[in-house]
């Protein structure tokens, strides 16, 4: 099967779920990350209908962003405070902001290619060590203290859900999205305007249970380019 045929059977899939959980399926982007494939797959997910993908490099964000700028670049990986700028640069979206200290070096890189920068904020709801993100209880003092910086938008919020227990992936699924909603309550009656409408959640194993939970955007990887998924 070649990645355009397992481009069109995801997102045929993704319609699916998402009618089954009386949602519209415009209200989730299908993500396709190409991190571990070249140029030619990415224009043959592009001539499927993809139309945005996930990098988890700036090198790469940058470089297949200048080949493909119709689409847009998701920046998705660990961020260092060094390649702020490109990663401003080349992305539509920042799935990945885990430290408070990198909210002003994303405004300041913006500021200075006139630009806002939307983002998302990378919570860490099941708790784990080996996983980044902020903690639940960090996330409504972070968006306070950012409410000031004028070229990035927080849009939403992201997470990663722990591997092959379903128990867990629902506990951090419904976490999330339970999180969302009491922040915006909590955040509009303080008078802050944060509509917090993105949740970037589900991936390749996992990213079904995602959509029940009010996922916007799945991130998915090797369903897409891989062979082992015929």
């Amino acid at each position: 099967m070649s990645t355009a045929s397992r481009y069109q059977r995801l997102r045929s899939e993704l319609d699916k779920e998402c009618e089954k959980a009386g949602r519209s399926p415009q209200d989730v982007l299908l993500l396709a990350v190409s991190k571990t494939v070249d140029l030619d797959q990415v224009e043959l997910a592009l001539q499927a209908g993809a139309c945005a993908f996930g990098e988890n490099r700036p090198d790469e964000l940058v470089r297949k962003q200048a080949a493909f700028p119709q689409a847009e670049w998701h920046f998705i990986g660990n961020i260092q405070s060094r390649r702020i700028p490109d990663i401003v640069s080349a992305a539509t979206l920042i799935h990945s902001v885990s430290k408070e200290a990198h909210l002003a070096k994303i405004d300041s890189a913006a500021q200075k290619i006139g630009k806002c920068q939307r983002l998302l904020l990378e919570v860490n709801v099941s708790g784990e060590e080996s996983k980044s993100g902020f903690s639940p209880d960090e996330v409504k003092g972070v968006i306070e203290r950012a409410s000031g910086l004028s070229h990035i938008s927080i849009e939403g919020l992201m997470t990663m859900a722990p591997q092959g227990k379903e128990d867990a992936i629902v506990a951090t699924f419904s976490g999330l999205e339970r999180l969302r909603d009491e922040l915006q309550d909590q955040l509009r009656n303080k008078g802050i305007s944060c509509h917090l409408s993105a949740l970037s959640m589900g991936m390749t194993e996992d990213w079904r249970c995602a959509v029940g939970f009010g996922t916007t955007i799945v991130r998915i990887g090797r369903a897409i380019f891989s062979d082992d998924f015929e």
